[in-house]
């Protein structure tokens, strides 16, 4: 195995298991520990990796919180969040999922008659003081750092609606991955919404492309439009023409 294959294995192992011991990574790739030691160097200087005593762990993103978040590319939450609401029909009964961008949509739509299902609390509590939106929370365990409700509980309530559209937010996504999440809380409920959904939409900005989290809550081929804030890589429009989803931005459809 050459070097980069080695490293880039070391690195999905060590993903797989969460945390793993030198003895356990010279066993698993047949080399001396001052190999492991130089490729372990080499992906803690990349930050993908961090040691711990006897070994290594993967490198636990610092939580940032959530207004900060919220706050953080404002603008671009909006352009996407104004482009997903005009797929919002009077009479729909859509999801409207956890995260900042999505949270977003409530300013182009407050004045539709639809019914909203939502973990999303933030969205459910500035939603209230419009009565011609029919809000229905999944409950469930109340995940702070998203301020949504998560967990089997609230996969187990989505699994009795059945929705027109849902609108999802993302960590990352990656070609190779799918469509992921940080939290394997959120991932249940996720990966529950996309299978009661005739249409799901992707909300994502541009910095969450070719970046990929813990876990896969589905992939390109169960989805049915990408809306993004501005033109993505070349590849995602190839990607997009190839596997019958569709790609969106502002001023600019691709079919």
């Amino acid at each position: 195995m050459l070097k980069a294959q080695r490293v880039n294995a070391i690195l999905e192992f060590v993903k797989e298991k969460e945390s793993v011991s030198l003895d356990e990574l010279v066993e698993r790739f047949d080399v001396s520990k001052n190999t492991i030691r130089r490729d372990i160097q080499e992906l803690v200087d990349g930050e993908k990796l961090v040691k711990v005593y006897g070994g290594v762990s993967i490198a636990k993103p610092l939580t940032v919180p959530y207004q900060d978040r919220k706050i953080k590319q404002f603008n671009e939450k909006q352009q996407l969040a104004k482009l997903a609401a005009e797929f919002v029909e009077e009479g729909d009964i859509i999801f409207i999922d956890s995260g900042t961008t999505t949270v977003e949509m409530l300013e182009f739509m407050k004045h539709k008659n639809i019914t909203i299902v939502t973990n999303n609390l933030d969205f459910t509590l500035d939603a209230s003081a419009y009565p011609n939106l029919h809000i229905y929370s999944t409950g469930g365990v109340f995940e702070r750092s998203t301020r949504s409700y998560v967990g089997t509980e609230s996969a187990e309530v989505i699994q009795k609606y059945n929705f027109n559209k849902a609108f999802m937010a993302s960590t990352g996504i990656s070609l190779d991955k799918g469509i992921t999440n940080s939290s394997p809380l959120e991932t249940q409920v996720k990966a529950k919404v996309i299978q009661k959904s005739e249409q799901v939409f992707i909300l994502v900005d541009h910095t969450k492309f070719d970046k990929y989290a813990l876990t896969t809550y589905c992939d390109f081929s169960e989805i049915d439009y990408l809306i993004t804030n501005q033109e993505p890589p070349i590849e995602y429009i190839k990607h997009s023409e190839h596997n019958q989803y569709s790609v969106l931005y502002p001023s600019h459809i691709s079919v």
